[in-house]
């Protein structure tokens, strides 16, 4: 069979798996919709947790990153990797011991105020819409080219198909998928990966592959030889970076607290039994996570060798069918300069003559899913990629999607607004907001705010500046107040929000390490938003009255093994 039909047989396999274990697991009241019952044993939770987690942005975008910049996209990799740690040791178990729904529920009663409520409630929405923008664009980008689709479109079938298993499912419908689509995704990325690294290495193991020499005989290494391919097209080495030192930091500074902040990843810790089953989940899901992030890099190499060496000086008569597929979505192009009619690919590190213009632009989002295709491997494992990309985007999306419903549902409509409603209404109310939800990510998918992995990491900036301060300093801390709470949320998400927003949007010709405070780059910033966070928190606790004393036994209570609340 051909590409695409093979790509429509996977998806729509795929995707009826998806829908009938939803069907089959879909949720009868509101402990089911939100967490599951609290029934999901460490196991299932830890590689749904790992489905959540690995969204388009580490799936298709993550390697296209470290591909295109080498060292500098590394951050990346070590940030959202040592996030998992800061939330297995900090966060989870407590979070779990502590025994509700949502991070804002968490917030609302550990700070004994309404308003706290109201302010995490406004941040898990903005962080969570900012962060599925980036997972809809990428299942338009998968649909369009494997399903021959417009983006749009594309996008559009994935609002249909996650509406359904998140608007049904509710969170108990969604950890039994999600289980289902890391086994695809991590199946669909591990095979080519796979194929190529023996092709290119002669390794079976990837992750072997990436520090081996060449299977062509010239004993060269893998990376020398990626290097010098870089430097000889006018790019900076590969294992060199261009990112400075602080930025780097803060980079991977922000991406770590930020996924130990992320709502739709704290609220996973709330499905399991007791609080020793939220540390197995979280160690499971760092173990899953790991095999496709300690691939990742690997796979950024081959394919950035492997498109050098297939691209570069290639005449357009004889360009590979696979550059002019990509082309038609145009996520990938070639323009003449010279009209020679010869496909020249360069970078612009100045060392190059003035005869020597790029002419190629390549959109980062696709290195993934184009790779099996410029390795020239079957059309099988081609459209399992496809559909290993879509499992990776719909399974965060859903996760994201419900953290909006229930933040509106539950802590909005229930704890707020409309107390008296009942748990038949609260369900259906949370029902409705996930569909609403659904409508409004498609539009930022259809009209995302950068390429998929630029729009993560923000949402991760966001999650750093705002919830992880105050969640930490909620269970570590007891002398922190609502008001410190408050301060420090507003302060911190306000200030990351409009360095984002002024960089990216009011001002992006600006957009430059000299423009920059003290040269920390929109990525980076809620690593500095985070530390005004806190210091406003400590400033303003300390000079307003301190928490109730029984909210203060609470928190003592939580951070005691084996207390009365273990099993809770």
């Amino acid at each position: 069979m051909g590409i695409q039909a093979w790509t429509y047989t996977l998806v729509f396999l795929s995707f009826a798996l998806y829908i009938g274990i939803a069907i089959r697991s879909r949720a009868k009241s509101t402990s089911d919709f939100y967490v599951a019952g609290n029934d999901v044993s460490p196991l299932a939770n830890g590689m749904a947790t790992a489905a959540d987690w690995m969204s388009a942005a580490s799936f298709i975008s993550m390697a296209g990153l470290i591909s295109f910049m080498g060292r500098d996209g590394s951050v990346y990799l070590l940030g959202w990797t040592g996030g998992y740690v800061l939330l297995a040791l900090l966060l989870a178990p407590y979070l779990r011991k502590f025994g509700k729904f949502t991070v804002p529920d968490f917030v609302g009663e550990r700070y004994y105020s309404q308003a706290a409520r109201l302010v995490a409630v406004v941040c898990a929405i903005f962080i969570s819409f900012t962060y599925v923008a980036g997972q809809m664009r990428g299942v338009g980008v998968v649909f369009s080219r494997f399903l021959e689709v417009d983006i749009t479109v594309g996008v559009i079938i994935g609002m249909a198909i996650v509406f359904f298993y998140a608007v049904i499912g509710g969170m108990k419908g969604i950890t039994y998928t999600q289980v289902a689509q890391y086994c695809v995704l991590i199946f669909a990325y591990m095979v080519p990966a796979i194929f190529i690294s023996i092709l290119l290495t002669g390794n079976v193991i990837p992750q072997f592959g990436f520090g081996s020499s060449l299977a062509d005989g010239s004993g060269t290494y893998l990376l020398d030889k990626l290097d010098q391919l870089n430097r000889d097209l006018g790019f900076h080495a590969y294992t060199s970076g261009t990112k400075g030192t602080l930025d780097v930091f803060c980079i991977t500074a922000a991406l770590m607290v930020g996924t130990a902040g992320l709502p739709h990843v704290i609220i996973r810790f709330f499905t399991v039994r007791k609080v020793r089953d939220a540390r197995l989940s979280a160690g499971y899901a760092l173990l899953f996570i790991a095999i496709l992030y300690t691939t990742a890099p690997a796979v950024a190499a081959f394919a950035r060798t492997n498109f050098i060496n297939t691209i570069h000086n290639t005449p357009y008569s004889e360009a590979p069918q696979w550059f002019k597929n990509w082309q038609k979505t145009g996520l990938l192009d070639w323009e003449d300069k010279n009209s020679d009619g010869v496909m020249q690919y360069f970078g612009d590190t100045g060392e190059q003559s003035a005869s020597q213009q790029n002419e190629i632009t390549v959109d980062r989002d696709i290195i993934v899913l184009a790779n099996p295709e410029i390795a020239k491997l079957p059309n099988w494992v081609i459209a399992l990629v496809a559909a290993g990309g879509l499992a990776a985007a719909l399974s965060t999306a859903a996760g994201l999607l419900l953290v909006i419903s229930t933040s509106i549902s539950h802590d909005l409509l229930k704890k707020v607004l409309m107390p008296k409603i009942t748990e038949r209404q609260e369900l259906l109310y949370a029902r409705l907001a996930a569909g609403a939800a659904v409508i409004i990510a498609g539009y930022f998918g259809i009209n995302p705010p950068g390429f998929v992995a630029q729009v993560v990491a923000f949402a991760f900036g966001l999650a750093a500046s705002s919830f992880f301060p105050i969640i930490i300093l909620g269970i570590f801390y007891k002398r922190m107040n609502k008001e410190g709470a408050i301060a420090g949320m507003v302060t911190g998400i306000l200030f990351t929000a409009s360095y984002i927003i002024y960089f990216k949007f009011i001002n992006p010709t600006a957009n430059n390490s000299e423009n920059w405070l003290f040269g920390i780059s929109p990525e980076g910033i809620g690593s500095l938003g985070m530390l005004i966070n806190v210091t406003v928190a400590l400033l303003v606790s300390k000079v307003t009255p301190a928490p109730p004393e029984e909210i203060q036994k609470m928190i003592e209570d939580i951070r005691i093994p084996g207390s009365a609340s273990e099993t809770v």
